[in-house]
């Protein structure tokens, strides 16, 4: 029986990678229909009142519910957080995704564990080292061989350049969310009980206050611009699915599989980002997006082995 519920939790982990691979081409379709942060910004009201409603169940249920943060200090932390993992990485997600295909942006992404290794020097305090550096240096050649030997020439090359960094300030971003999350969840703050779920729903509902000032700017500038119907499956689909339901899925698998087999799966989203963008964008396929993949999963590796051993000794 045992067997039979981790093979269904392991099939549950390869949607959520098929959900949040397919979210890139998603992603992509929706920034070239309305601007790109008004999209961000209807997907996250969605995801705020999936968010709030799931808060309403469980309180009806009897479950203790806070709906908002109840100290000043955490409080000061959710801005932070609110600020790096909606509103900046929002930014640079979607304008990154206006300029660059879906399939490259899908590979850059996976950057995030070394920038995740490297910030928590600063923010947790944890140690660095030579070979951390060396990870970060294959991380940045495969980053490259992506953006400069592109098969998708059908876009720009310096708009592909410029999307290709968006989306590395993107990673970068939410590995400063990832790391200020874990500092709050560990008391690094004062603070030790809020639940993952807790720190989610509230600092999507910060970034959400801080991303309408520039959709306000946006209906100033292009006058009110709705989405098609096809634009609001997309939104659908990146506010309800990617955010809201893969979360919760992927909350389970690390609840029931643990935190590294359930993470392992993140490196197969690439994989359906790269199919997403040929099905639904018809973009290209060629030997150098494996090349490029292959030399940041050996800069994450380095990274990931190196950071383990400093934590061991």
């Amino acid at each position: 029986m045992k067997k039979a519920n981790n093979i269904k939790i392991h099939l549950l982990m390869l949607l959520v990678a098929i959900i949040w691979g397919f979210s890139w081409a998603i992603g992509r379709i929706l920034s070239l229909e309305i601007p790109p942060m008004t999209g961000a910004w209807l997907r996250y009201i969605l995801t705020i009142i999936i968010f709030y409603v799931w808060f309403l169940i469980l309180k009806i249920r009897g479950d203790k519910v806070r709906w908002l943060p109840d100290s000043k200090s955490t409080f000061k932390s959710l801005l932070i957080i609110g600020f790096t993992g909606v509103l900046c990485y929002q930014f640079f997600f979607m304008h990154g995704m206006y300029y660059t295909a879906a399939g490259d942006a899908s590979l850059i992404i996976t950057f995030n564990p070394i920038f995740t290794v490297v910030l928590a020097a600063p923010l947790l305090g944890q140690a660095i080292s030579k070979k951390m550096f060396l990870g970060l240096f294959c991380g940045f050649i495969g980053v490259g061989i992506v953006t400069g030997w592109s098969p998708n020439t059908q876009i720009n090359f310096e708009d592909r350049i410029l999307g290709d960094l968006l989306i590395l300030c993107a990673s970068f971003s939410w590995a400063t969310t990832t790391n200020m999350t874990k500092r709050l969840m560990e008391g690094k703050d004062g603070i030790n009980n809020y639940t993952s779920l807790e720190i989610v729903v509230w600092y999507s509902l910060i970034g959400t206050i801080m991303m309408t000032p520039f959709v306000i700017y946006d209906v100033w500038i292009n006058g009110l611009i709705l989405p098609t119907r096809e634009g609001w499956l997309a939104i659908v689909y990146l506010g309800a699915f990617s955010t809201v339901l893969a979360y919760y899925w992927f909350t389970i698998g690390i609840e029931k599989l643990g935190a590294t087999a359930a993470s392992s799966y993140i490196f197969l989203v690439p994989l359906f980002g790269i199919l997403g963008g040929w099905w639904l964008l018809e973009e290209n396929l060629g030997y150098s997006i494996i090349i490029g993949f292959m030399m940041i999963l050996m800069g994450v590796r380095i990274v990931q082995i190196e950071s383990a051993r400093l934590k061991i000794s």
